[in-house]
């Protein structure tokens, strides 16, 4: 591994040991200035993550103002989770070789001016627009924090205290995006849900000069053009598929786009084993623990997007809460979240084998699937403490899967290796949602009577609408009952969510006991 030179600091130099033996670094301890450096990426990396959800309640309003076809209300929602996937591996190698410093105020510009445009966007192209160069802008904010993180801290402890709070306020930013967009929809114009992004935005291009370094691969090679493309088009469509799955079901549409995504993929991963400049190295995962961290990583956020699915729905369409009411009561389990990456970080520092912290983390989480599965039709405080539960071992999980790949991989590729994390985590997400969706939907129709009206037997949603048409008990009882299959549903998907993180914990436990990053 090698370390930036214009990040070293005086100080003690603790050791970063790896157990293979193979490498020992000294390494500088960051001061003042890289913490409030760490402050100033902290805000950006809200923003983008808070983006992925927070036209959930500006939806409506933004309707009823710029009157969207349904294509392209679909297109206003989806368009930056596609741009953001389709683009990480490029970005996040291209800040290696560009400069992270450089590559994150040119994405915080796009991402402030985008931002302005899509607030007083007065036609859904433009909206649509923005929010696909807002996706652009995000894609080179998120590996470009992560990467510059990995730079000023090479002390081990530090950055993993340091990536405890990158993942802490990446899961929080999440969870707030929903809840914010809500409250701004409320007192305000649609458009106020994305001027918020322009203080921070404006406040990272003015300090981020001072206080970051810049960092970059020293010998980088050409860029090579040919992967952007391919990585694209192996990105896109399993994610087109993946996302359209959970509401229309295995359309042949979205097989034939995982289908065509996985071929590219293959020819994506062919050309970067055999180009001279690869925009992924292979190298990579022949760091130790690499390959690990980034499939636990996967299946981290597989667990709790896939959770996601179904708890929204079960504060709104179970319980019978308003958007607003289920984003606020979604805030709670937020609160154990922001103690569960500090808590495994101090034990990994104290000694602890990382493989127990990570193997109890996903323990903790198949715990909280458990829960779930245990819930009915009235289970507010048992679906909101399993949520708690499954939410707080997967920041675990996840914080130290980050460490242990950004430690893993050479300073001069932590773009590259931050991009592999996040693209990996995009595919979880959107897998967990297909997995455990389909799951589910597959019980609620099993579930539902077949005296049920045919559309009432396909979603929830739908059941509910049609039971308000339905005069006095008719539509009490067909409401009742889709609610009961929902639940159905949620508790065969926490069965499965749970089976899967125990096999998640079996491989950490087999994968990591040997591999054992010693804080300094």
């Amino acid at each position: 591994m090698t370390n930036s030179p214009s990040t070293n600091r005086p100080g003690t130099d603790p050791t970063d040991t790896l157990a293979t033996g193979t490498a020992t670094l000294s390494a500088a301890r960051a001061g003042r200035r890289e913490w409030t450096a760490l402050a100033v990426l902290m805000l950006p990396l809200l923003l983008v993550s808070m983006d992925v959800s927070v036209l959930y309640f500006a939806i409506p309003a933004i309707s009823a103002d710029l009157a969207p076809s349904g294509t392209q209300q679909l297109w206003i929602f989806d368009i930056y989770a596609f741009v953001l996937a389709g683009l990480l591996m490029t970005m996040g190698s291209l800040g290696d070789r560009i400069g992270r410093r450089r590559l994150l105020l040119i994405g915080a510009a796009a991402f402030g001016t985008a931002s302005a445009v899509a607030a007083y966007a007065n036609s859904p192209e433009t909206l649509i627009a923005a929010r696909a160069v807002l996706g652009i802008g995000g894609a080179t904010l998120m590996p470009s924090t992560m990467a510059l993180v990995r730079t000023m801290f090479t002390d081990p402890g530090q950055r993993a205290k340091a990536i405890g709070l990158w993942s802490g306020v990446m899961t929080a930013g999440i969870a707030l995006g929903s809840v914010l967009s809500g409250v701004l929809v409320q007192f305000f114009w649609w458009g106020s849900v994305f001027l918020v992004n322009l203080p921070a935005m404006a406040l990272l291009l003015v300090l981020g000069p001072v206080l970051l370094p810049e960092s970059k691969d020293p010998r980088p090679g050409r860029f090579d053009w040919p992967s952007v493309p391919l990585s694209m088009a192996a990105v896109l469509p399993v994610v087109y598929g993946l996302k359209g799955i959970p509401s229309d079901g295995w359309n042949v549409r979205y097989v034939v786009a995982i289908t065509v995504g996985l071929l590219f993929a293959a020819l994506f991963v062919r050309r970067q084993r055999t180009v001279e400049h690869p925009m992924i190295s292979p190298a990579l995962f022949r760091g130790p623990g690499f390959a690990p961290a980034v499939v636990l990583n996967l299946v981290s956020s597989f667990a709790i997007l896939g959770s996601a699915f179904f708890t929204t729905q079960y504060l709104q369409s179970v319980l019978d809460k308003s958007a607003m009411e289920a984003a606020l009561w979604s805030l709670l389990p937020s609160v154990p979240i922001g103690m569960a990456a500090p808590a495994a970080t101090a034990l990994v520092q104290k000694g602890v084998n990382r493989a127990y912290v990570v193997t109890a983390g996903l323990v903790i989480g198949a715990a909280g699937y458990g829960l779930l599965a245990l819930a009915g039709t009235d289970s507010l405080w048992l679906v909101l403490t399993a949520c708690g539960v499954l939410a707080s071992g997967i920041v675990m999980v996840i914080s130290q899967m980050m460490d242990l790949a950004l430690s893993a991989a050479p300073a001069e590729s932590a773009g590259a290796a931050a991009s592999l994390l996040e693209t990996g985590a995009e595919f979880g997400g959107a897998l967990g949602m297909a997995v455990l969706g389909s799951i589910g939907t597959a019980v609620y129709r099993h579930s539902m009577p077949s005296s049920a009206p045919a559309g009432a037997r396909e979603t929830l949603g739908g059941a509910l609408a049609l039971a308000g048409r339905l005069p006095g008990r008719t539509g009490d009882v067909l409401a009742a009952a889709a609610r009961a299959s929902f639940t159905d549903g949620m508790q065969a998907a926490g069965i499965a969510g749970a089976a899967l993180l125990i096999a998640a914990a079996v491989l950490a436990a087999v994968t990591l006991r040997k591999i054992h990053v010693k804080a300094g």
